[in-house]
């Protein structure tokens, strides 16, 4: 190879190599030693693992020799992919979605997914699909979250051009598509980025800065101009080469603060003394302005943990850039309260409610994602209490609590119909469960909230705004209930919708709620959906299809709703104009 001083980049051109050959890096190391076979971090395929070596690939089959066909999908998207827009993420580890037992347990290809994949999560009625990470990682048991080769789908699932394929048949069916992206480790294997050339070159030298601990990995050394080169390259190959609609950017809080995960004395300070970690905070605040910049609509999404302030403030006003960020707080919090028994609910009222404190700060995504299902921590079905028909009943409220919330969604696979068995990389989803109506019904609920979610304005409209939430009821704790309204653009006809939760067992009969009246004739409101109905599994009680409201002033408002509210349920019910009276006629 030769060196190009002024660019510090070392090349060799091979003659005649073909689509297909494989090759590795071998480098003579600093003292003379032979290091093992590199394999090319730019590499754009890989070798199926467990093998491990680069693949040439002939780039004309992926960009000219097939056509995209989602020239209006990219065109519209920036309008589509607002802060005011739906956005319901429907969450995949593609390797396990629909396992094969009677074909040695393999996972779907590309073509495959795009077959059976792609109709489900449109069926279900969410708006974009999220992918566990998809670059290529040498162990399948991390789900991808270990990734080495950030320029290459992983060859587990088909070529580069059968992943270009499949995002285009997604853009296609109206589906937006969202790619986990790990820049904050790496793991050490050998044909790695480790030591590359014999010298710490992605990571940092000291393990104080350079070792992640919880996951046994190495840290890209962000304070490298090459490094961080890099990585926006490989953002971009992603959203540009792939077109892929957002990056959901893993691990940001690891990123933000060098002491992260450490005692005292394992960690190094910043040039001011502090815990920050002012080379991360630049890169994230470079790759969101260089993806603002270039990638019109792309999504920037944040799995940040802590109260970093300004997540998804613009860089030109000091923030870091992102679009989203994931709300962890919200979705510890709630989870804690479903997690009590209904009878001890009351004490753990304000984590229901705290939420709305701060649910402004940040543009968020309310997430149940992989995280929350695995490890011990027990399915969604498996947290709630009771008995099995209170389980159910208990998921319905939730789901209906978390689609009327403010808050973009997101779910990960399995969740929409309520499996009990945690989730693992090796086996399906339990599909099985479907034949059963009761979890059948978990999935038309499911399949229901996102149609109201994508269909309302006020729902979505301001997700991200406070004129679109008001409390009507947010302190009764005796009861366990929780009342509010969402608004959508009211002055151009959105009328408002009121959301009663009752968290206990215990049906509440004649309980009034105040609600606001329009027009001289707009007393009439709708039930649009009940979590409680026999269509989901549930008893059936609630208010006959509509309640008229009595002008009786109530929580501050003229008039007031006199409400079924079904034990453990969501109701939602939308103000309209009543029949006119055949006097009236």
């Amino acid at each position: 190879m030769r060196l190009r001083q002024s660019a510090g980049v070392w090349e060799l051109f091979v003659p005649r190599l073909g689509d297909g050959a494989l090759y590795k890096y071998e480098i003579i190391g600093p003292h003379g030693e032979l290091l093992p076979g590199k394999a090319d971090p730019m590499a754009r395929a890989t070798e199926v693992p467990p093998a491990t070596a680069s693949r040439v690939i002939d780039d004309s089959k992926l960009v000219s020799g097939r056509r995209w066909q989602d020239a209006h999908w990219l065109q519209q998207r920036a309008q589509g992919q607002t802060r005011q827009a739906p956005m319901s993420i429907y969450e995949v580890h593609a390797a396990s979605w629909l396992r094969l037992p009677g074909e040695g347990n393999r996972n779907l290809d590309w073509n495959e997914l795009a077959d059976r994949l792609i109709p489900y999560v449109k069926g279900m009625g969410f708006t974009h699909l999220e992918l566990l990470p998809v670059m290529e990682h040498p162990f399948g048991g991390s789900w991808g979250y270990q990734p080495l080769s950030q320029f290459a789908p992983s060859a587990r699932f088909g070529s580069a051009a059968d992943f270009a394929g499949f995002v285009d048949s997604c853009h296609r069916e109206g589906l937006g598509v969202i790619l986990d992206w790990v820049p904050a480790h790496f793991p050490s294997d050998g044909h790695g980025l480790a030591y590359f050339d014999g010298t710490p070159l992605y990571e940092h030298s000291d393990p104080r800065e350079g070792f992640h601990q919880d996951w046994n990995t190495l840290i890209y050394n962000l304070g490298r101009n090459e490094v961080r080169g890099f990585m926006i390259a490989s953002a971009l190959e992603w959203l540009e080469h792939f077109h892929v609609d957002g990056l959901r950017v893993d691990a940001v809080a690891s990123m933000l603060y060098r002491d992260y995960s450490r005692e005292p004395g394992q960690w190094v300070p910043n040039i001011h003394g502090g815990r920050e970690n002012l080379e991360s905070v630049d890169f994230l605040r470079e790759l969101n302005q260089t993806v603002l910049e270039r990638c019109p609509g792309a999504l920037m999404i944040a799995e940040e943990s802590t109260s970093w302030a300004g997540v998804t403030a613009p860089v030109k006003e000091g923030g870091l850039g992102f679009t989203y960020k994931w709300n962890m707080g919200w979705m510890h919090d709630t989870l804690r309260y479903m997690e009590e028994d209904s009878i001890y609910r009351r004490y753990r009222h304000h984590d229901f409610t705290f939420g709305m404190i701060y649910a402004y700060s940040e543009a968020f995504v309310l997430p149940i994602s992989h995280d929350e299902v695995v490890h011990g921590k027990r399915t969604l079905l498996g947290k709630m209490p009771g008995d099995y028909w209170q389980k159910l009943a208990n998921l319905r409220a939730y789901l209906g609590f978390m689609w009327t919330h403010p808050g973009k969604k997101l779910l990960f696979m399995g969740c929409e119909f309520g499996q009990y068995q945690e989730f693992d990389h090796d086996k399906s989803p339990q599909w099985d469960l479907l034949d059963d109506p009761r979890h059948r019904s978990i999935q038309r609920l499911v399949r229901d909230l996102n149609g109201l979610y994508t269909s309302l304005p006020a729902l979505h409209l301001n997700d991200t705004r406070a004129e679109g939430f008001s409390w009507v009821v947010g302190n009764d704790n005796v009861n366990s209930v929780f009342a509010y309204f969402r608004h959508g653009n009211e002055g151009e006809g959105d009328e408002p919708l009121l959301v009663a939760v009752n968290m206990t067992p215990v049906p509440r009969h004649n309980y009034r709620i105040g609600v606001p009246v329009g027009a001289a004739n707009e007393f009439q409101w709708k039930e649009i959906l009940n979590t409680d109905a026999a269509i989901y599994g549930g008893s059936n009680l609630g208010n006959a299809g509509s309640v008229t409201a009595q002008p009786q002033e109530w929580h501050g408002h003229p008039a007031s709703l006199l409400l079924t509210l079904p034990p453990l349920s969501t109701i939602i019910l939308r103000r309209g104009k009543r029949s006119p009276s055949h006097e009236e006629l």
